[in-house]
């Protein structure tokens, strides 16, 4: 079986070998490795750049993902049909049709108009560059976002008072963006935390001074299972940073560090966040806590930690009776996560989600409380959205999505200013020269909004819109295939595994086993 993991090598880390074809496949250098070579490849990058390789590149510009192959992944399902009735609907030829079928959803008091939650986009560069497409394509199309962590503590312009923000102008700007464009009360802007988020007091301000309704408790991601990083190139914030209290490297109050950043012996700052200390009180008392500063909902998110840690976070979730946990499965990353990190820890996707259907599973047979679940990991379109919510049906109401979000805000962002520029790309023009022509949407939604407000609409945000509605009308027409017309009909045996080790870890039944019973009974009759 070849290497699951391209070693020592990567477009993530601008590293290559020298002789691309002749690659050793348990360490990754090149078979030959030769006294004289400039270092290409990611040791000889670490020889002279060390921890900077760390993470992946071009920081601040760029989302990322792990480039493993897993032996189990959500291409070893396939989505089952047929020819017989209908879920949720007239079984009528000409009611059951796929524009017919229902997407929305509710999360404690919130509706959503499609079920898909970008979970936290925080402090890092290309969350805070793109935030005006995601915030506003989000409240148009009625889901969900969630503000991530840092953003407070990151502001340079934010006042903090004895220790708490009093004044947080990004975070703000973030929050009323949302607030702004949303529709008949459908979607919500979620507020995250995490150590520094909760000592700053982020959580309390944005209920008290923004009218956040919900708010997120954050234990970890799927990417990394550390605190989050973020790369800082001007010295006055990495020395405000540290007297914030983050754990800023080198240390930029050290007069040494200060004249060797001056020399240009290094570029960057990292600025990381401290690690949670999970506790089944400490956690109860939280959510009591921000229940009383009047939160409407919380919700927690975790990652790919092991499994113990998983069934912790359900449990909890459980007797805090909060309203959504989201679970985010190995790989993923939508910041400065550690490249190898990225790669090699955490539990991957499928078998992270099998494993939180069970434990839901077990608690729902005992009469105890469930909340509603979310899945995150890589999920980019439909067929793997279906095959999330199928996997985890009847516990699983949403499917968290961020790097294809974002990727659809950044190109929605980039052909807007190509229009301006009057310098579009072939690959799009041949579409149009103008928003009306390029954004197929862009008639309905001008239409809904009204021509002098979609003036104000940007790009970005028509490029999530648009990419939302790709996968809407795709999800309709995969449920059609299977005669479901709302969500809460969608069902496990909707899939099927399409090898036995994906059926053993899963639960799905394998393809060639799928309706046995029912098959014999035809045959018989």
């Amino acid at each position: 079986m070849p290497s699951l993991t391209k070693v020592n090598r990567s477009a993530a880390t601008l590293s290559k070998n020298r002789t691309e074809d002749s690659i050793s496949p348990f360490s990754g250098m090149c078979v030959t490795c030769v006294d004289g070579c400039v270092g290409m490849c990611e040791i000889g990058k670490s020889a002279y750049r060390g921890h900077e390789v760390i993470y992946p590149q071009p920081f601040g510009i760029i989302t990322t993902a792990s480039e493993k192959d897993y032996p189990v992944d959500y291409s070893h399902f396939t989505i089952l049909g047929t020819a017989v009735g209908a879920h949720g609907i007239e079984a009528d030829s000409d009611k059951a049709i796929f524009p017919n079928v229902k997407l929305d959803t509710e999360i404690g008091p919130f509706k959503f108009k499609l079920p898909i939650m970008i979970p936290g986009l925080g402090s890092t560069n290309v969350a805070l560059n793109n935030w005006e497409g995601l915030a506003i394509g989000t409240a148009l199309a009625g889901t969900g976002l969630t503000i991530g962590e840092n953003v407070v503590g990151m502001d340079v312009e934010a006042e903090i008072i004895n220790g708490k923000v009093v004044k947080a102008p990004e975070l703000d700007r973030r929050v009323k963006m949302f607030q702004k464009w949303q529709r008949n009360g459908s979607g919500v802007i979620v507020l995250q935390a995490n150590v520094e988020d909760t000592r700053l007091g982020v959580q309390e301000y944005g209920l008290r001074e923004l009218g956040v309704q919900a708010v997120e408790l954050k234990w970890g991601q799927g990417a990394k299972d550390i605190g989050g990083e973020v790369k800082i190139k001007n010295l006055a914030k990495a020395q405000l940073l540290k007297k914030r209290g983050y754990v800023v490297l080198p240390d930029p109050l050290d007069e040494n560090v200060v004249k060797a950043f001056e020399a240009g012996a290094f570029k960057e700052f990292e600025r990381h966040s401290r690690v949670g200390m999970v506790t089944e009180e400490g956690f109860m008392e939280r959510v009591q806590e921000l229940r009383d500063a009047g939160a409407k909902s919380i919700f927690l998110k975790t990652g790919a930690y092991r499994p113990a840690d998983l069934a912790r976070a359900i449990k909890f979730a459980s007797k805090a009776k909060i309203d959504l946990l989201t679970v985010d499965g190995a790989g993923g990353g939508t910041g400065m996560s550690p490249w190898r990190m990225m790669n090699e820890w955490g539990v991957p996707a499928v078998e992270l989600h099998s494993l939180l259907y069970e434990y839901a599973d077990k608690l729902a047979k005992k009469g105890e409380y469930v909340p509603a679940l979310a899945l995150a990991g890589g999920f980019t379109f439909e067929d793997q959205m279906y095959k999330g919510l199928a996997l985890g049906a009847p516990y699983v109401k949403l499917i968290g999505m961020a790097r294809g979000p974002l990727a659809a805000a950044m190109v929605g962002k980039t052909i807007g200013k190509k229009i301006d520029e009057s310098m579009i790309p072939v690959y799009v023009e041949r579409f149009g020269d103008s928003i009306e022509e390029i954004f197929v949407t862009a008639a309905d939604v001008k239409h809904e909004l009204g021509a002098d407000t979609f003036k104000e609409l940007p790009t970005g945000a028509l490029g999530l819109y648009t990419y939302f509605e790709r996968l809407a009308q795709g999800l309709r027409q995969l449920m059609t295939g299977n005669r479901k017309f709302t969500l809460a009909h969608v069902e496990r045996d909707d899939i099927a595994a399409l090898t036995r080790e994906c059926a053993d870890i899963s639960g799905i039944t394998y393809i060639t086993d799928v309706d046995k019973e029912e098959v014999e009974k035809i045959l018989a009759s």
